[in-house]
């Protein structure tokens, strides 16, 4: 049993979303520390720059995860677009599990911004390997 879930979590897909993901979460940290210091750290600046931080990881994340995590062969305008909508629609889902940690943690907790950002990033990693291996890059 155990050497069933080692060879599942060093799979080739495994590895690669991770390396991807740190990539993601980088750009995500970047973008975010950047419109920190634009727009200050209080609650809604804070829910701004997360917004801001979360498009700019998205586009990053979809085009290497299609590519390199997932190997998509969808070849269409449409199917592509309907991949990148449902990519979207599953970022955007984690979106909101990301602002209400980071509301709890900062607005009710009075904590650091950035603090409740890691938090939400353990929480957000699960559900987007979850949802782009079932539901978006899903081979029926």
């Amino acid at each position: 049993m155990l050497k069933k879930i080692w060879k599942k979590l060093t799979s080739r897909e495994v590895i690669l979303y991770l390396v991807f993901g740190v990539l993601t979460t980088a750009v995500d940290y970047l973008v975010m520390w950047l419109m920190l210091k634009v727009l200050g750290e209080g609650g809604l600046q804070a829910q701004i720059a997360n917004v801001i931080a979360w498009c700019a990881a998205v586009l990053f994340a979809y085009v290497t995860n299609r590519r390199y995590v997932f190997d998509s062969d969808e070849q269409t305008k449409d199917g592509i677009f309907k991949e990148l909508l449902k990519f979207v629609g599953a970022r955007l889902t984690s979106l909101l599990v990301s602002m209400v940690i980071i509301y709890v943690g900062v607005d009710l907790l009075h904590g650091s911004a950035m603090i409740s950002k890691v938090a939400s990033s353990v929480v957000v990693v699960i559900l987007n390997y979850v949802f782009s291996k079932w539901i978006v890059f899903h081979r029926s």
